[in-house]
């Protein structure tokens, strides 16, 4: 059973890893140990409605039917098509942050929209990062952004990419409607980016003590366009967030035109 319903966020919205089945519902499932783990915290009960959703578009309706001392057991109800992606595919990449922050700007990023968040590691970063800790940070920041889609309505979560050095990172990606914040650039990134351009749109922020000029020097060569964004040096937890929802209100779904 499939619905088209805009439904509001009424339930407790919980992301699971295994594909749910969509061809025959109503039917039974069992919850992975992380949404499980959500539903004991939240000391829900048999009987409670739930939205789940897997990433793959959409998101189930779903009862607790049975809570076990390992799993919980669930009723498929109904799939909704419900889609609140942006039509603005905009990549994040932005330069490791002390101490919590990265956290923060991969949930606020999630929160308005972004399709997937690329840290690299840049000279002036004061965080480094090397051989476990690369992999252990990369699964704790995926589940941040899937965190974030659960409290936010996303039913696509973005991908958080290995991190990367920069200098690495350029020689990797294309450069098409790519745009690094810099304060002292002359052209404004709202200005640079066209909107017949605006449907892919990379964004690189630099670290608290942003790009060293080599940096900005290699990204110019590689065909990364350096811009401004207002007259104020923001930090580089608040540069990405502001730069992404005067993007989505100019050209996604933060538009007052945007359905």
């Amino acid at each position: 059973m499939t619905h088209t319903l805009s439904q509001p966020l009424i339930h407790p919205r919980f992301f699971v890893s295994a594909p749910l089945p969509r061809s025959v519902l109503p039917s039974a499932f069992a919850l992975d140990e992380n949404a499980s783990g959500h539903v004991r915290v939240l000391r829900l009960e048999v009987g409670e409605t739930i939205t789940l959703f897997d990433g793959a578009g959409g998101e189930f309706t779903a009862t607790i039917a049975g809570i076990g001392k390992r799993d919980v057991q669930v009723n498929l109800l109904a799939h909704h098509a419900v889609d609140r992606e942006s039509a603005l595919d905009i990549t994040l990449v932005q330069a490791l942050a002390t101490g919590d922050k990265m956290d923060w700007i991969i949930q606020k990023a999630t929160e308005l929209g972004v399709t997937a968040i690329e840290p690299i590691q840049t000279v002036r970063a004061t965080v480094k990062l090397s051989g476990d800790r690369i992999e252990k940070r990369a699964l704790h920041w995926q589940g941040v952004a899937t965190a974030a889609c659960e409290q936010c309505g996303r039913n696509r979560v973005p991908m958080v990419n290995p991190l990367l050095d920069f200098q690495t990172w350029l020689a990797r990606k294309p450069y098409a409607n790519s745009f690094m914040l810099h304060p002292e650039a002359a052209a404004d990134l709202l200005g640079a980016v066209k909107p017949v351009a605006a449907k892919g749109i990379v964004l690189l922020i630099g670290p608290e003590g942003g790009f060293a000029p080599e940096e900005l020097a290699a990204a110019q060569r590689a065909g990364v366009q350096a811009v401004r964004f207002g007259p104020r040096v923001l930090r580089t937890e608040t540069a990405g967030m502001a730069a992404l929802a005067a993007l989505q209100t100019m050209f996604g779904d933060l538009a007052s035109h945007a359905g």
